[in-house]
Protein backbone atom coordinates (compact mmCIF):
# COMPACT_ATOMS: atom_id res chain seq x y z
CA UNK A 1 0.00 0.00 0.00
CA UNK A 2 3.02 2.30 1.24
CA UNK A 3 4.21 1.67 -2.79
CA UNK A 4 1.27 3.07 -4.17
CA UNK A 5 1.03 5.92 -2.08
CA UNK A 6 4.27 6.92 -2.86
CA UNK A 7 3.58 6.19 -6.69
CA UNK A 8 0.22 8.68 -6.39
CA UNK A 9 2.08 11.26 -4.48
CA UNK A 10 5.04 11.21 -7.11
CA UNK A 11 2.65 11.66 -10.40
CA UNK A 12 0.65 14.09 -8.35
CA UNK A 13 3.63 16.29 -7.56
CA UNK A 14 5.61 16.35 -11.06
CA UNK A 15 1.88 16.45 -12.62
CA UNK A 16 2.26 13.48 -14.76
CA UNK A 17 -0.22 11.42 -16.86
CA UNK A 18 -1.24 8.04 -14.50
CA UNK A 19 -2.56 4.36 -14.91
CA UNK A 20 -3.48 2.37 -12.62
CA UNK A 21 -3.40 -1.18 -13.94
CA UNK A 22 -5.06 -3.94 -11.96
CA UNK A 23 -6.18 -6.97 -14.40
CA UNK A 24 -5.05 -4.76 -17.30
CA UNK A 25 -8.28 -5.64 -18.68
CA UNK A 26 -9.37 -1.94 -20.06
CA UNK A 27 -10.72 -2.27 -23.60
CA UNK A 28 -10.02 1.11 -24.35
CA UNK A 29 -6.26 0.79 -23.08
CA UNK A 30 -6.70 2.63 -20.39
CA UNK A 31 -4.70 0.63 -17.82
CA UNK A 32 -1.59 1.56 -19.48
CA UNK A 33 -0.24 4.88 -20.63
CA UNK A 34 3.06 6.40 -22.78
CA UNK A 35 5.29 9.47 -21.46
CA UNK A 36 3.52 8.84 -17.53
CA UNK A 37 3.08 6.65 -14.72
CA UNK A 38 1.33 2.85 -14.59
CA UNK A 39 0.88 1.91 -11.17
CA UNK A 40 0.53 -1.94 -11.22
CA UNK A 41 -1.41 -3.44 -8.77
CA UNK A 42 -0.98 -7.06 -9.91
CA UNK A 43 1.26 -7.89 -6.82
CA UNK A 44 -1.53 -7.32 -4.59
CA UNK A 45 -3.78 -10.36 -5.28
CA UNK A 46 -4.21 -11.72 -1.36
CA UNK A 47 -7.47 -12.69 -0.67
CA UNK A 48 -8.51 -13.43 3.05
CA UNK A 49 -12.10 -15.35 2.92
CA UNK A 50 -13.95 -15.37 6.56
CA UNK A 51 -16.34 -18.07 5.92
CA UNK A 52 -18.80 -17.71 9.02
CA UNK A 53 -18.77 -14.21 8.32
CA UNK A 54 -19.35 -14.78 4.81
CA UNK A 55 -17.07 -12.07 3.33
CA UNK A 56 -14.01 -12.26 1.93
CA UNK A 57 -11.05 -9.51 1.78
CA UNK A 58 -9.57 -9.24 -1.93
CA UNK A 59 -6.74 -6.86 -2.98
CA UNK A 60 -6.79 -4.57 -5.55
CA UNK A 61 -4.46 -6.42 -8.07
CA UNK A 62 -6.47 -9.88 -7.72
CA UNK A 63 -8.19 -11.41 -10.80
CA UNK A 64 -12.02 -12.69 -11.07
CA UNK A 65 -10.09 -16.09 -11.61
CA UNK A 66 -8.32 -15.66 -8.56
CA UNK A 67 -11.50 -14.78 -6.47
CA UNK A 68 -13.47 -17.95 -7.81
CA UNK A 69 -10.34 -20.60 -7.17
CA UNK A 70 -10.65 -19.06 -3.15
CA UNK A 71 -14.21 -19.15 -2.50
CA UNK A 72 -16.30 -21.27 -4.85
CA UNK A 73 -14.62 -24.88 -3.83
CA UNK A 74 -15.74 -24.04 -0.67
CA UNK A 75 -19.16 -23.06 -1.91
CA UNK A 76 -19.07 -19.63 -2.36
CA UNK A 77 -19.03 -16.76 -4.70
CA UNK A 78 -19.28 -13.03 -5.32
CA UNK A 79 -21.20 -12.28 -8.60
CA UNK A 80 -18.91 -10.79 -11.08
CA UNK A 81 -18.04 -11.21 -14.91
CA UNK A 82 -17.32 -14.11 -17.39
CA UNK A 83 -13.66 -13.90 -18.12
CA UNK A 84 -11.77 -15.12 -15.49
CA UNK A 85 -8.58 -12.99 -16.18
CA UNK A 86 -10.40 -10.12 -15.88
CA UNK A 87 -9.25 -7.45 -13.15
CA UNK A 88 -11.45 -7.92 -9.72
CA UNK A 89 -10.98 -4.19 -9.24
CA UNK A 90 -12.03 -2.41 -13.08
CA UNK A 91 -15.31 -4.57 -13.12
CA UNK A 92 -16.34 -3.78 -9.36
CA UNK A 93 -15.57 -0.15 -10.11
CA UNK A 94 -17.71 -0.07 -13.43
CA UNK A 95 -20.45 -2.25 -11.51
CA UNK A 96 -19.98 -5.80 -12.72
CA UNK A 97 -22.53 -7.66 -14.36
CA UNK A 98 -21.67 -11.77 -15.68
CA UNK A 99 -24.10 -14.75 -14.94
CA UNK A 100 -24.89 -14.68 -11.08
CA UNK A 101 -26.60 -10.76 -11.31
CA UNK A 102 -29.48 -12.46 -11.78
CA UNK A 103 -29.91 -14.64 -8.68
CA UNK A 104 -27.25 -12.22 -6.34
CA UNK A 105 -26.92 -8.82 -8.33
CA UNK A 106 -24.24 -6.47 -9.40
CA UNK A 107 -20.96 -7.30 -8.31
CA UNK A 108 -21.32 -3.88 -6.10
CA UNK A 109 -24.16 -4.98 -4.90
CA UNK A 110 -22.31 -7.96 -2.72
CA UNK A 111 -19.66 -5.13 -2.09
CA UNK A 112 -19.62 -4.07 1.84
CA UNK A 113 -16.59 -1.41 1.94
CA UNK A 114 -13.15 -0.85 0.28
CA UNK A 115 -10.00 0.99 0.75
CA UNK A 116 -9.14 3.87 -1.58
CA UNK A 117 -5.97 5.83 -1.86
CA UNK A 118 -6.86 9.29 -2.89
CA UNK A 119 -5.12 12.14 -4.94
CA UNK A 120 -3.72 13.52 -2.25
CA UNK A 121 -2.00 10.26 -1.25
CA UNK A 122 -4.35 9.88 1.96
CA UNK A 123 -5.21 6.07 2.67
CA UNK A 124 -9.13 6.44 3.25
CA UNK A 125 -11.78 3.20 4.15
CA UNK A 126 -14.84 3.84 2.52
CA UNK A 127 -18.28 2.15 3.43
CA UNK A 128 -21.68 2.82 4.06
CA UNK A 129 -21.54 4.51 7.43
CA UNK A 130 -17.81 6.05 7.11
CA UNK A 131 -18.29 7.89 4.15
CA UNK A 132 -21.04 7.17 2.11
CA UNK A 133 -20.76 9.29 -0.81
CA UNK A 134 -17.55 8.34 -2.07
CA UNK A 135 -18.93 4.36 -1.55
CA UNK A 136 -21.49 5.54 -3.35
CA UNK A 137 -19.52 6.66 -6.06
CA UNK A 138 -17.36 3.71 -6.08
CA UNK A 139 -20.35 1.51 -7.16
CA UNK A 140 -19.93 2.68 -10.74
CA UNK A 141 -17.96 5.43 -10.71
CA UNK A 142 -15.29 3.70 -12.27
CA UNK A 143 -11.41 4.84 -10.92
CA UNK A 144 -11.66 8.17 -11.10
CA UNK A 145 -11.74 8.76 -7.31
CA UNK A 146 -8.65 6.94 -6.58
CA UNK A 147 -6.93 4.20 -6.48
CA UNK A 148 -8.78 0.72 -4.53
CA UNK A 149 -6.37 -1.10 -2.85
CA UNK A 150 -8.52 -4.15 -0.76
CA UNK A 151 -12.16 -4.85 -1.23
CA UNK A 152 -14.56 -6.02 1.21
CA UNK A 153 -17.23 -8.59 0.15
CA UNK A 154 -20.61 -10.03 1.29
CA UNK A 155 -20.11 -14.33 -0.09
CA UNK A 156 -23.13 -15.91 -1.61
CA UNK A 157 -23.48 -19.75 -1.11
CA UNK A 158 -23.82 -21.13 -4.67
CA UNK A 159 -25.46 -24.04 -4.30
CA UNK A 160 -26.18 -26.46 -7.48
CA UNK A 161 -25.21 -25.62 -10.90
CA UNK A 162 -25.74 -26.92 -14.03
CA UNK A 163 -25.07 -25.44 -17.46
CA UNK A 164 -26.96 -25.98 -20.61
CA UNK A 165 -25.25 -25.11 -23.78
CA UNK A 166 -26.78 -25.05 -27.50
CA UNK A 167 -26.18 -23.80 -31.22
CA UNK A 168 -28.43 -23.16 -33.72
CA UNK A 169 -27.66 -22.36 -37.49
CA UNK A 170 -27.79 -19.03 -38.71
CA UNK A 171 -30.95 -20.09 -40.89
CA UNK A 172 -32.25 -21.10 -37.62
CA UNK A 173 -31.75 -18.19 -35.53
CA UNK A 174 -34.49 -15.68 -35.69
CA UNK A 175 -36.52 -18.13 -34.69
CA UNK A 176 -34.86 -19.52 -32.01
CA UNK A 177 -34.05 -15.60 -30.84
CA UNK A 178 -37.91 -14.74 -30.39
CA UNK A 179 -38.75 -17.70 -28.90
CA UNK A 180 -35.94 -17.33 -25.98
CA UNK A 181 -37.69 -13.76 -26.02
CA UNK A 182 -41.20 -15.21 -25.27
CA UNK A 183 -39.53 -18.09 -22.38
CA UNK A 184 -37.27 -15.37 -21.06
CA UNK A 185 -40.67 -13.15 -20.09
CA UNK A 186 -41.69 -15.75 -17.45
CA UNK A 187 -37.97 -17.34 -16.08
CA UNK A 188 -37.29 -17.05 -12.70
CA UNK A 189 -34.09 -15.20 -11.45
CA UNK A 190 -32.51 -18.78 -10.84
CA UNK A 191 -32.08 -18.61 -14.70
CA UNK A 192 -29.77 -16.53 -16.56
CA UNK A 193 -29.16 -16.95 -20.10
CA UNK A 194 -26.86 -15.96 -22.89
CA UNK A 195 -27.32 -15.91 -26.59
CA UNK A 196 -24.28 -15.22 -28.55
CA UNK A 197 -24.34 -14.70 -32.18
CA UNK A 198 -21.37 -15.26 -34.61
CA UNK A 199 -20.72 -16.10 -38.20
CA UNK A 200 -20.45 -19.74 -37.14
CA UNK A 201 -24.18 -20.04 -35.81
CA UNK A 202 -26.20 -18.75 -33.07
CA UNK A 203 -24.98 -20.12 -29.24
CA UNK A 204 -27.44 -20.47 -26.52
CA UNK A 205 -26.56 -20.74 -22.85
CA UNK A 206 -28.66 -21.21 -19.64
CA UNK A 207 -27.31 -21.56 -16.19
CA UNK A 208 -29.46 -22.87 -13.28
CA UNK A 209 -28.50 -22.47 -9.89
CA UNK A 210 -32.28 -23.81 -8.17
CA UNK A 211 -33.46 -26.49 -6.88
CA UNK A 212 -31.70 -29.66 -8.63
CA UNK A 213 -35.25 -31.30 -9.46
CA UNK A 214 -36.69 -28.37 -11.29
CA UNK A 215 -33.05 -27.99 -13.75
CA UNK A 216 -34.40 -30.29 -16.42
CA UNK A 217 -37.47 -28.74 -17.26
CA UNK A 218 -35.82 -25.16 -16.58
CA UNK A 219 -33.20 -26.36 -19.25
CA UNK A 220 -34.56 -27.78 -21.87
CA UNK A 221 -36.71 -25.42 -23.86
CA UNK A 222 -33.95 -23.61 -25.25
CA UNK A 223 -32.13 -27.02 -26.61
CA UNK A 224 -35.44 -26.74 -29.19
CA UNK A 225 -35.89 -23.29 -29.63
CA UNK A 226 -35.83 -23.46 -33.42
CA UNK A 227 -36.10 -27.10 -34.05
CA UNK A 228 -32.89 -29.31 -31.78
CA UNK A 229 -30.45 -27.45 -30.84
CA UNK A 230 -26.86 -29.29 -31.25
CA UNK A 231 -25.51 -29.47 -27.65
CA UNK A 232 -26.88 -30.14 -24.25
CA UNK A 233 -26.00 -30.28 -20.30
CA UNK A 234 -22.31 -30.44 -20.30
CA UNK A 235 -20.40 -31.38 -16.93
CA UNK A 236 -19.86 -28.40 -16.34
CA UNK A 237 -19.33 -26.65 -12.89
CA UNK A 238 -19.18 -22.86 -12.05
CA UNK A 239 -15.28 -22.87 -12.34
CA UNK A 240 -15.51 -24.24 -16.55
CA UNK A 241 -18.14 -21.50 -17.32
CA UNK A 242 -16.28 -18.75 -15.52
CA UNK A 243 -12.90 -19.93 -17.88
CA UNK A 244 -15.06 -20.43 -20.87
CA UNK A 245 -13.95 -17.44 -22.63
CA UNK A 246 -10.86 -16.83 -21.41
CA UNK A 247 -9.42 -18.45 -24.24
CA UNK A 248 -11.06 -16.41 -27.14
CA UNK A 249 -10.49 -13.57 -25.14
CA UNK A 250 -7.11 -14.29 -24.32
CA UNK A 251 -4.33 -11.27 -24.47
CA UNK A 252 -2.44 -10.05 -27.42
CA UNK A 253 -5.19 -10.50 -29.18
CA UNK A 254 -7.12 -7.47 -30.91
CA UNK A 255 -10.40 -6.69 -29.37
CA UNK A 256 -13.36 -4.17 -29.20
CA UNK A 257 -16.58 -3.59 -27.56
CA UNK A 258 -19.40 -1.31 -27.49
CA UNK A 259 -22.65 -2.24 -25.59
CA UNK A 260 -26.46 -1.15 -24.90
CA UNK A 261 -28.80 -1.82 -22.74
CA UNK A 262 -31.85 -3.20 -23.83
CA UNK A 263 -35.44 -2.94 -22.45
CA UNK A 264 -36.60 -6.22 -24.41
CA UNK A 265 -35.30 -8.39 -27.92
CA UNK A 266 -36.70 -6.76 -30.29
CA UNK A 267 -37.77 -8.39 -33.78
CA UNK A 268 -36.17 -4.96 -35.06
CA UNK A 269 -32.73 -6.28 -32.48
CA UNK A 270 -32.91 -9.51 -34.21
CA UNK A 271 -33.11 -8.69 -38.12
CA UNK A 272 -30.38 -6.02 -37.23
CA UNK A 273 -28.32 -8.75 -35.78
CA UNK A 274 -28.32 -10.98 -38.37
CA UNK A 275 -27.40 -8.42 -41.13
CA UNK A 276 -24.72 -7.31 -39.04
CA UNK A 277 -23.28 -10.60 -38.39
CA UNK A 278 -23.44 -11.57 -42.00
CA UNK A 279 -20.79 -9.31 -42.69
CA UNK A 280 -18.91 -9.33 -39.85
CA UNK A 281 -15.07 -9.06 -40.54
CA UNK A 282 -13.46 -11.85 -38.86
CA UNK A 283 -15.28 -15.66 -38.07
CA UNK A 284 -14.54 -14.07 -34.18
CA UNK A 285 -16.69 -11.27 -34.14
CA UNK A 286 -19.70 -11.88 -31.69
CA UNK A 287 -22.76 -10.16 -31.30
CA UNK A 288 -24.04 -11.13 -27.36
CA UNK A 289 -27.00 -10.41 -25.26
CA UNK A 290 -27.13 -11.73 -21.01
CA UNK A 291 -30.05 -11.37 -19.72
CA UNK A 292 -30.23 -9.16 -16.48
CA UNK A 293 -33.67 -7.98 -14.23
CA UNK A 294 -33.95 -10.01 -10.81
CA UNK A 295 -31.78 -9.31 -8.46
CA UNK A 296 -30.19 -6.09 -10.17
CA UNK A 297 -33.56 -4.63 -10.23
CA UNK A 298 -33.90 -5.04 -6.40
CA UNK A 299 -31.90 -2.31 -5.37
CA UNK A 300 -33.08 1.08 -6.31
CA UNK A 301 -31.53 3.27 -9.61
CA UNK A 302 -29.91 5.94 -7.01
CA UNK A 303 -28.67 3.47 -4.51
CA UNK A 304 -25.39 3.73 -6.36
CA UNK A 305 -23.52 5.65 -9.11
CA UNK A 306 -24.17 2.11 -12.05
CA UNK A 307 -27.25 3.31 -14.28
CA UNK A 308 -29.43 0.40 -15.99
CA UNK A 309 -31.12 -1.22 -13.20
CA UNK A 310 -34.59 -1.46 -15.43
CA UNK A 311 -32.58 -3.35 -18.16
CA UNK A 312 -33.77 -6.32 -18.89
CA UNK A 313 -30.82 -7.20 -20.75
CA UNK A 314 -27.27 -5.99 -21.90
CA UNK A 315 -26.48 -5.98 -25.76
CA UNK A 316 -22.43 -6.33 -26.83
CA UNK A 317 -21.18 -5.98 -29.92
CA UNK A 318 -17.22 -7.46 -29.95
CA UNK A 319 -15.38 -7.64 -32.78
CA UNK A 320 -12.24 -9.54 -32.09
CA UNK A 321 -9.20 -10.28 -34.51
CA UNK A 322 -5.49 -10.86 -34.78
CA UNK A 323 -4.41 -8.67 -37.80
CA UNK A 324 -3.20 -5.00 -37.15
CA UNK A 325 -4.40 -4.50 -40.80
CA UNK A 326 -7.84 -5.30 -39.89
CA UNK A 327 -8.10 -2.92 -37.20
CA UNK A 328 -10.40 -0.30 -39.16
CA UNK A 329 -12.88 -3.17 -40.48
CA UNK A 330 -13.29 -4.44 -37.27
CA UNK A 331 -13.82 -1.04 -34.88
CA UNK A 332 -15.50 0.06 -37.54
CA UNK A 333 -17.80 -2.95 -37.87
CA UNK A 334 -18.56 -2.38 -33.88
CA UNK A 335 -19.23 0.83 -33.38
CA UNK A 336 -21.70 0.59 -36.60
CA UNK A 337 -23.30 -2.26 -35.08
CA UNK A 338 -23.76 -1.28 -31.90
CA UNK A 339 -25.06 1.41 -33.21
CA UNK A 340 -27.73 -0.15 -34.98
CA UNK A 341 -28.87 -2.02 -31.99
CA UNK A 342 -28.92 1.09 -29.45
CA UNK A 343 -32.37 1.05 -27.50
CA UNK A 344 -33.65 4.32 -27.42
CA UNK A 345 -35.92 3.72 -24.61
CA UNK A 346 -32.94 2.83 -21.96
CA UNK A 347 -30.95 5.79 -20.72
CA UNK A 348 -27.56 5.20 -19.44
CA UNK A 349 -25.10 2.39 -20.35
CA UNK A 350 -22.14 0.16 -18.80
CA UNK A 351 -19.15 2.11 -18.60
CA UNK A 352 -17.05 -1.55 -18.55
CA UNK A 353 -18.11 -2.55 -21.87
CA UNK A 354 -17.16 0.90 -23.84
CA UNK A 355 -14.28 0.48 -26.51
CA UNK A 356 -13.79 4.34 -26.80
CA UNK A 357 -13.28 6.65 -23.72
CA UNK A 358 -14.08 10.66 -23.77
CA UNK A 359 -16.46 12.89 -21.54
CA UNK A 360 -19.44 12.00 -23.83
CA UNK A 361 -19.40 8.60 -22.45
CA UNK A 362 -19.27 9.18 -18.93
CA UNK A 363 -22.02 12.14 -19.25
CA UNK A 364 -23.97 9.56 -21.68
CA UNK A 365 -23.85 6.23 -18.77
CA UNK A 366 -24.54 8.14 -15.96
CA UNK A 367 -27.00 10.91 -16.80
CA UNK A 368 -27.25 14.08 -16.39
CA UNK A 369 -28.13 14.02 -12.07
CA UNK A 370 -25.60 11.58 -11.75
CA UNK A 371 -22.91 13.09 -13.15
CA UNK A 372 -23.13 16.37 -11.57
CA UNK A 373 -23.36 14.39 -8.52
CA UNK A 374 -20.41 12.47 -9.43
CA UNK A 375 -18.58 15.74 -10.82
CA UNK A 376 -19.03 17.33 -7.42
CA UNK A 377 -17.67 14.34 -5.41
CA UNK A 378 -14.21 14.65 -8.14
CA UNK A 379 -14.01 17.84 -7.17
CA UNK A 380 -14.01 17.05 -3.67
CA UNK A 381 -11.34 14.17 -3.80
CA UNK A 382 -9.65 14.99 -7.05
CA UNK A 383 -9.83 18.32 -7.71
CA UNK A 384 -6.68 18.24 -10.88
CA UNK A 385 -8.13 15.60 -12.32
CA UNK A 386 -4.78 12.66 -11.48
CA UNK A 387 -7.28 10.14 -12.41
CA UNK A 388 -8.42 10.91 -15.80
CA UNK A 389 -7.29 7.54 -17.47
CA UNK A 390 -10.94 5.86 -17.53
CA UNK A 391 -14.29 6.85 -18.83
CA UNK A 392 -13.63 10.12 -17.00
CA UNK A 393 -15.52 12.50 -14.95
CA UNK A 394 -14.51 15.90 -14.54
CA UNK A 395 -14.51 17.55 -11.43
CA UNK A 396 -17.03 20.17 -11.23
CA UNK A 397 -15.31 23.27 -11.22
CA UNK A 398 -13.55 22.83 -14.28
CA UNK A 399 -17.31 22.85 -15.70
CA UNK A 400 -18.13 19.49 -16.77
CA UNK A 401 -21.33 19.28 -14.27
Amino acid sequence: MRDVQIGVLAAANSSSLLAIRGGGHSIPGLSTCDGGLVIDLSPMRTISMNKSARTVEVGGGALLGDLDRAIVPHGFVVPAGVISHTGVAGLTLGGGMGWLSRKFGLTIDSLLGAEIITANGEVAWVDAVSDPEPFWAIRGGGGNFGVVTRFLFRMHEIGSVIVGSWTYPLSDAADALRRLRELVQHAPRDLSLNATLSRSGLNITALWLGDTGSAKSALSPFGRLAGAGHGGVPPWGFLDLQTRNDEPFRWLRRYYAKGCFWRDFHDDAVAAMLRQIAVAPTEDCEISALTLGGAVQDVAEDATAYSGRDAGYYCLTEPVWDDPAEDSACIGWGRETARMLVDSSMDGNYVNEQGDANVEIAVQSYGATKYQRLARLKQRLDPENLFRLNQNIRPAAIGEA
